[in-house]
């Protein structure tokens, strides 16, 4: 069996999709994430995030992106957003400042498409 015939969904421009491909590449990144489930975890990564990057071993795109607080370029980074999410909590980032970051636009530009859409 060809699993290029799967993968017809690699083609979707501006889309990242989170695959098996993704999963390997961000495995790291996520398993960061996934350790601000705890309180602890939360205040050593503000204390010096640099330090809780390498303990993690994310690579420079993967750093650079949380520096940037990039969500988008975290998920390109191999990041899945519901690990994702738990980063974005801790610097307070809303589901419209991701959606924001996702249109090109600021927050409150954004907030507004959002309200005008629903009139």
């Amino acid at each position: 069996m060809d699993l290029a015939e799967f993968d017809h969904h690699a083609d979707i421009p501006g889309t990242t999709i989170f695959d098996g491909r993704q999963a390997m590449k961000g495995y790291a990144l996520n398993k960061m994430c996934y350790s601000f489930n705890r309180k602890e975890n939360r205040e050593e990564y503000l204390r010096d995030p640099e330090a809780y990057f390498e303990k993690f071993g994310l690579n420079e795109e993967q750093k650079q992106a949380c520096r940037d607080k990039n969500v988008l370029a975290l998920i390109e980074a191999g990041g899945n957003i519901y690990y994702l999410a738990k980063f974005a909590g801790i610097y307070q980032l809303s589901v419209q400042d991701v959606g924001a970051q996702q249109t090109g636009m600021t927050t409150e530009e954004f907030k507004q498409k959002l309200l005008d859409a629903g009139r």
